[in-house]
């Protein structure tokens, strides 16, 4: 069975990718965790109050946000309800970071599935802070889906690399089932001048052709240009359903992480954005 993390903030963005993550996994039985966060709520509103008072208080949103969670859940199980799915609801007095990352871990997660951005996002960019702060720090695959996307499978996914991380098996699994569900070709792009690998590129490619053995593996390599523009140019000639790319230490989109790229990634990028962590876990 897969185990799936929907955080959510009741917004339109955060039910959409509900739903998104209900079509993607279908034919599939799934266990959804739907986990809604709200010690921000208790502190941002009552930060002068009593210790009671604000136990009280967190009572009282914990009652609301169950009452949310249990609306939320009936308003997307479907008439018939998909018998391959099931549905827990969670509640937690904690940041949304930090109660996902505990929750990840607690139940060995295999993916965690969000909007782009939250109810209090500005309309700068698609990532809102909260899906960054996800992508950063939680060590789990993160999907991160699009407002305006309307569900489709899959068919062509694009995997930017440059065949230097010593990939897991864990979380390619994850796209190698995806891919092998969907038959989907994964466009592996190596965006250089140069077509010759180093031996351990050359490795890590063998490593990728041996584990995503469910996919129909296509390589590319792009010339050097501003990387984002090429990524964002291979997804509208190449007609790509999603993107993937791997955070670990020291890569390309660790450093898109702590700079304005990932802004103007977010801000163009049309499809899902699946996030792979090569991270310790």
């Amino acid at each position: 069975m897969r185990t799936v993390l929907i955080p959510t903030d009741f917004s339109e963005n955060a039910l959409h990718a509900l739903t998104y993550a209900q079509e993607l996994f279908k034919c599939k039985r799934t266990e959804f965790y739907i986990l809604h966060a709200f010690a921000d709520e208790v502190y941002a509103k009552f930060k002068n109050t009593s210790i009671e008072e604000r136990k009280k208080t967190e009572r009282e949103i914990r009652k609301q946000t169950e009452k949310k969670l249990a609306g939320l859940v009936a308003a997307v199980l479907g008439e018939p309800p998909n018998p391959l799915h099931r549905f827990e609801t969670i509640a937690a007095f904690d940041s949304l970071v930090d109660a996902v990352n505990d929750f990840v871990n607690q139940h060995n997660i295999d993916l965690v599935v969000m909007g782009t951005k939250g109810e209090t996002s500005d309309n700068t960019t698609i990532f809102g802070s909260y899906t960054i702060q996800v992508f950063k720090y939680v060590t789990c695959p993160v999907l991160a889906v699009p407002a305006d996307f309307e569900y489709q499978q899959p068919k062509t996914i694009l995997f930017p690399t440059d065949y230097m991380l010593p990939y897991k098996r864990r979380e390619l699994k994850l796209l190698d089932d995806l891919a092998g569900d969907f038959k989907s070709e994964v466009r592996c792009l190596y965006i250089s001048d140069f077509n010759e690998l180093s031996d351990r590129q050359i490795d890590n490619q063998i490593f990728l052709k041996e584990t995503l053995s469910r996919a129909y593996l296509a390589f590319e390599t792009q010339p050097i240009k501003n990387k984002v523009d090429a990524i964002l140019d291979n997804i509208t000639s190449n007609n790509v359903d999603m993107l993937t790319m791997v955070n670990s230490r020291h890569s390309f989109f660790e450093d898109m992480l702590y700079q304005s790229s990932i802004d103007k990634l977010g801000l163009k990028i049309k499809v899902p954005f699946l996030v792979m962590q090569n991270l310790p876990r």
